[in-house]
């Protein structure tokens, strides 16, 4: 059985077989399906890619709906992965043959298709996330001007993403609200449609992994940092930073609305935890507790499709 590792650009797809040949391909439809009729002339064990900031979007579905095991693979493993086995230089084709070794030796989560509804969800949080963006760095520049014309030019710029924001807020709102599944996680407070929205889109494995898992998933579980005799500090450390940043939001609104939250929040504080910790540990209990409602509510994964 071989790994498959796929290195995708935009207009091209670097394809490995470990310790064998490579092979390039048009990322078109036309290249996907030459790809695709290439790689069921072989035995394959998985085909791995990492996120390109969407290009690889197609030929996932594509592979996927052809039958082939494909991967979507975390892209700070794949580069620890490199390191490892000390591959330091970086071509297209040393990528794509580092995850076609990926593919031959490690045993990844298969990828799943999203819901059109989530894929349309996470349109949405993306598009807010980058309007957020934006609107931090417009207020900074705003700031920092003195000239009159000027500055009322940024404000109107401000005016209009900050219309945006609204806009999208509302559009996310209202799709979180046409999906029943996810009502049960609305009755913790703190809990609102953009945490929702993120939870739907970007983490499919809340309510099928037990509360540790997810929490390690996410981030928030504190990791051993031991030697000896020695006991380290534990951190968080790796996991999707969009959902924790959205996480850290909710749980400074449950602070103040959640009364067993803000107990478990002041009992750490008055124990002699950092602010910072005690507001981790209130996200990791909050993803725990959503987690509990979405495995009791039986989310489906396609639901809504």
């Amino acid at each position: 059985m071989n790994g498959i590792g796929i290195d995708v650009s935009k207009a091209t797809l670097d394809v490995a077989v470990h310790q064998g040949g490579h092979r390039s391909f048009a990322n078109t439809a036309t290249g996907h399906r030459k790809l695709i009729l290439w790689l069921k002339t072989l035995p394959v064990r998985q085909v791995v890619l990492e996120p390109t900031g969407g290009y690889e979007q197609d030929v996932l579905d594509t592979l996927h709906a052809a039958g082939l095991p494909v991967v979507r693979a975390n892209v700070r493993q794949v580069r620890d992965f490199a390191r490892a086995t000390g591959q330091l230089a970086k071509t297209d084709r040393l990528d794509a043959a580092v995850l076609a070794h990926i593919a031959q030796v490690l045993d990844l989560p298969a990828y799943q298709p999203p819901a059109p509804w989530q894929r349309r969800l996470a349109e949405h949080v993306q598009s807010r996330r980058q309007v957020v963006q934006l609107l931090v760095r417009a207020e900074q520049q705003l700031r920092a001007v003195k000239d009159r014309a000027l500055r009322r030019m940024l404000q109107g710029n401000l005016t209009q993403l900050r219309k945006s924001k609204d806009f999208l807020d509302q559009q996310i709102a209202q799709q979180v609200s046409e999906q029943p599944q996810l009502h049960a996680l609305q009755t913790l407070k703190g809990v609102g449609p953009v945490l929702l929205a993120v939870l739907a889109s970007q983490l499919p494995e809340l309510g099928k992994l037990d509360g540790k898992a997810v929490a390690k998933l996410v981030g928030v579980a504190p990791l051993a940092h031991d030697s000896g005799t020695m006991r380290g500090t534990r951190r968080i450390w790796g996991g999707r930073a969009d959902i924790r940043q959205a996480l850290y939001m909710s749980a400074l609104s449950a602070l103040r609305h959640e009364p067993r939250l803000r107990d478990f929040y002041q009992c750490l504080r008055a124990r002699g935890k950092a602010a910072k910790v005690a507001i981790v540990a209130v996200m990791r209990k909050m993803l725990v507790i959503l987690n509990a409602r979405a495995r009791d509510a039986g989310i489906p994964r396609q639901a809504g499709a």
